[in-house]
C-alpha cells in the first residue's frame, strides 16, 4: 500500500462554496487533482473550479440524496481522474426545525432530507470510493466532515446534530473494516466557522455571542478546517484513522 503525498485523485462533495471550496483549494495547492462536486449551485461550483491551482480538475453535478446520483458522481470522478485516492464527504444540509415550532409533516420531511444527504449519501459514497481504492491496491483516505453539534446538541437543528453523530460512528466503523486494505478513515468535528451562508449572523447582533463561544473570541476560517482535512488525508496520518478531530477553538470540550 503506497498512498502518495501529492498527485492524488480527490473527490470533494459539496464543494461549490464555503468549507468545500476551501478543501478543494487545499488539495489543489498540494498538487492533487480534484473532482469538485455540487448539488445545485453550478455557478458557484464553477467559481471553485476556476480558483484551483494546477490542472486536471473536473466539475461534477448530481443530487447525492439519490443513490443513483451518488453512483454517478463516483463513476464520473473515477473516469475523469483515472481513479480515486481520497474522498472528502463534505456535502450536507442544515435546515432549522426546532420541535416546538415545526409541524409534524415538516418535521418528517426535514428528517428524511437530513438522513438522505448527511448520512446515507456519505455511506454510499464511502462504499463506492472504498471499493475502487481496494481494487487499485494502493490504499486511500476517506475524511468525513462531522460537527461539534454531534456532541453538544443542536436544539434548533436536531436532525443535523443526530446525522453528524451518525457520520462520526460510521467513520469509526469503516476505519476498522478498511484498515486491512490500507484505507484510513477519519472525521473532523468543526465548531462555528465563517462562510458566506453564516456571514449575516456573524455581522449581526448575535455575532459577538457566537465569537465568545471560543476563548479565542473568534470563529474559525474555512482554511483552518481544510488544513486539518488535508493532513488527515496524508500518508503521515494513517495512525489517525478512526479519530474524530475536534476543531472548535476550545468552545466545547469532550471528556
Amino acid at each position: 500500500m503506497n498512498l502518495p503525498a501529492s498527485g492524488r485523485r480527490v473527490l470533494v462533495t459539496g464543494a461549490s462554496r464555503g468549507l468545500g471550496r476551501a478543501v478543494a483549494q487545499a488539495f489543489a495547492a498540494n498538487g492533487d487533482r480534484v473532482a469538485v462536486h455540487f448539488g445545485s449551485r453550478a455557478d458557484e461550483a464553477r467559481a471553485t473550479l476556476d480558483s484551483l491551482t494546477g490542472t486536471g480538475h473536473v466539475l461534477i453535478g448530481w443530487d447525492l440524496a439519490d443513490p443513483a446520483g451518488a453512483a454517478a458522481v463516483a463513476d464520473t470522478a473515477v473516469e475523469a481522474l483515472g481513479g480515486i485516492d481520497v474522498l472528502v464527504n463534505n456535502a450536507a444540509v442544515n435546515i432549522r426545525h426546532p420541535l416546538a415550532e415545526t409541524s409534524y409533516e415538516e418535521w418528517v420531511a426535514v428528517w428524511q432530507r437530513h438522513v438522505a444527504v448527511n448520512l446515507v449519501a456519505t455511506a454510499n459514497l464511502s462504499h463506492l470510493a472504498a471499493r475502487r481504492m481496494i481494487d487499485q491496491g494502493r490504499g486511500g483516505r476517506i475524511v468525513n466532515i462531522g460537527s461539534r453539534g454531534a456532541f453538544r446538541g443542536e436544539p434548533d437543528h436536531p436532525a443535523y446534530g443526530a446525522t453528524k453523530a451518525a457520520v462520526h460512528a460510521l467513520g469509526q466503523s469503516l476505519a476498522v473494516s478498511l484498515a486491512p486494505h490500507g484505507i484510513g478513515v477519519a472525521s473532523v468535528a468543526p465548531g462555528f466557522f465563517a462562510t458566506e451562508r453564516v456571514a449575516p449572523r456573524l455581522e449581526g447582533p448575535e455575532g459577538a455571542a457566537i465569537r465568545a463561544q471560543s476563548p479565542f473570541d473568534r470563529v474559525a476560517a474555512p482554511e483552518e478546517i481544510a488544513a486539518a482535512v488535508l493532513w488527515l488525508a496524508s500518508p503521515a496520518a494513517e495512525w489517525a484513522s478512526g479519530t474524530i478531530l475536534d476543531l472548535n477553538g476550545a468552545s466545547h470540550l469532550r471528556s
